[in-house]
Formats: C-alpha cells, sequence, structure tokens
C-alpha cells in the first residue's frame, strides 16, 4: 500500500471530509510519528505496535564489489514491532 492509496481509504471511510483533508491527516500523522522518532522519543498504537530508534554501533563492513573493508559509521535507526493484535491478524491471513 502507498500513501496515496492509504489517503484514498481515508477519504472514502469518512466521506464528509475530502481527498485534500484526509491528506493532511495522513500527513501530518506520519510526521508526528516521524517528530517524535527524531527528538528518540517512542510511539506506541495499541494494537498495531510501537515504533523507537536503534543505535547502531560503528563497524567494519565490506564493498561487495570490491572485497574492500570499508569503515560504517555508528547510527541511529528507526524499528518497529508489531503489537499483538498485528501478528495475530497478519498470521491469520497467512
Amino acid at each position: 500500500m502507498t500513501k496515496s492509496e492509504l489517503v484514498d481509504i481515508v477519504a472514502e471511510a469518512h466521506g464528509q471530509i475530502t481527498r485534500r483533508e484526509a491528506e493532511v491527516v495522513v500527513n501530518e500523522v506520519i510526521n508526528a510519528i516521524s517528530g517524535a522518532l527524531s527528538e528518540g522519543d517512542r510511539v506506541e498504537l495499541r494494537g498495531f505496535g510501537s515504533f523507537t530508534v536503534k543505535k547502531r554501533a560503528p563497524r567494519v563492513g565490506r564493498n561487495p564489489k570490491t572485497g574492500e573493508s570499508v569503515h560504517v559509521p555508528a547510527k541511529v535507526v528507526p524499528h518497529f514491532k508489531p503489537g499483538k493484535e498485528l501478528r495475530e491478524r497478519v498470521d491469520a491471513t497467512s
């Protein structure tokens, strides 16, 4: 599913709002989650899952084309852990 498909679903589910208004809502939710993660906060959506940030230590990687060792610096990356309800719904469709 793409962001525009999500906007269409929100607009259709709530007939009183336009597609443009649904797009603003979806963008605001994504911006709120992104902003919280960039500040190092945790975002939890009950029944869906939680977003956190994880710190990755620096390491030595390898360039697959040349085989040369490459230093990969430490970084902070987003991490998603699905909630129990989401895991069960996905598992039920398999």
